[in-house]
């Protein structure tokens, strides 16, 4: 993908920025949708708990899967596109 390894981990980085931007989205979405205090908040609040241990376990699967194969890089590639999908998502979700 890269010849240069700095060019890989700068970009790396990027994308790992990129994803704290969009987490720092996702709650302030959830804390308006909290802060309403219904019962669509209470149900939020227990999705959000669900969906952040699920998420830990998939990411946890996927890594034991090839435990030696993957370099660093690679490992932190992965992490970073499995939580961007589990954010996108739910930045959608909230807006509703």
């Amino acid at each position: 993908m890269y010849n240069n390894p700095f060019a890989a981990w700068t970009r790396t980085g990027i994308d790992a920025w990129s994803l704290s931007i969009d987490a720092s989205a996702v709650v302030g979405l959830r804390m308006l949708k909290l802060a309403a205090g219904d019962q669509a908040a209470i149900a939020e609040s227990r999705l959000r708990v669900a969906e952040k241990v699920t998420a830990a376990f998939e990411l946890q699967l996927k890594l034991m899967r090839n435990p030696l194969s993957l370099s660093m890089l690679q490992r932190t590639q992965q992490t970073l596109r499995h939580y961007g999908g589990k954010v996108a998502s739910n930045r959608r979700r909230p807006a509703r």
